[in-house]
């Protein structure tokens, strides 16, 4: 189900035991009939999306939406015609206030992933309304591979980490401030628990563009289509 590109980049990771612990692990959640959120054809919707050679900003989530219709492989995004999740409300609002860019009206950002934003869950998968049902089981260590293989690019890249989990998953990437070649950017998770705690007016968008031009990369076009 790999796109050919990470299918060759993740060669050995896909042949490591755990992967094997994982795939038998689903097989058996799907034969005992649970529900699994997303569906399998957007399991690695993220790096359908962005191959590797055109990662341009990594944006770190925890686990898919669990509610019925929510998750298409995205992290933080949602099917048009969803109620757009509260995280996600609060990053429209950050948007606004850095770039001027009204919220969209639906939770979709396809937009941003076929421009290069890899906007990767830890977790890929989840059984409905149970959250975190699917962490410990392998995904971690799959995921914690794709982020190594995007911050050994060559290309300077803009990580976006919003909350713990995410400044721990990529804690390695070193940041243009410690030698590094990559934009290493922090702030409090966009959840409405922690927002107000550096999410909001941290201007994250127009920092990575800012970055992404100084080197020589495309920005991103953050305004999403109707």
């Amino acid at each position: 189900m790999l796109p050919d590109a990470w299918r060759e980049a993740l060669a050995a990771e896909m042949d490591a035991p755990h992967m094997a612990t994982l795939r038998d692990f689903l097989q058996r959640e799907i034969a005992a009939g649970e529900r699994i959120f997303p569906r399998g054809a957007d399991w690695f919707r993220a790096l359908d999306l962005t191959p590797p050679d055109a990662v341009r900003v990594v944006i770190l989530g925890q686990d898919p939406y669990h509610g019925a219709g929510q998750a298409h492989g995205l992290c933080f995004s949602v099917k048009r015609g969803v109620r757009t999740p509260p995280s996600l409300v609060n990053i429209y609002k950050e948007l606004r206030s850095d770039l001027g860019i009204e919220p969209a009206r639906h939770g979709s950002l396809d937009h941003w992933a076929a421009q290069g934003v890899l906007l990767l869950n830890a977790v890929l998968t989840v059984r409905m309304g149970v959250a975190g049902s699917h962490q410990k089981r392998g995904w971690e260590r799959f995921t914690d591979a794709v982020v190594r293989i995007v911050a050994a690019s060559e290309q300077p890249i803009v990580f976006m980490l919003w909350g713990a989990h995410a400044q721990k998953k990529a804690a390695f990437v070193e940041d243009v401030a410690r030698g590094g070649r990559h934009l290493v950017l922090t702030a409090a998770h966009p959840s409405p628990l922690s927002a107000h705690g550096g999410f909001f007016g941290s201007r994250h968008f127009s920092k990575a563009n800012a970055f992404l031009v100084a080197n020589g990369r495309l920005p991103i076009d953050w305004a999403l289509p109707a």
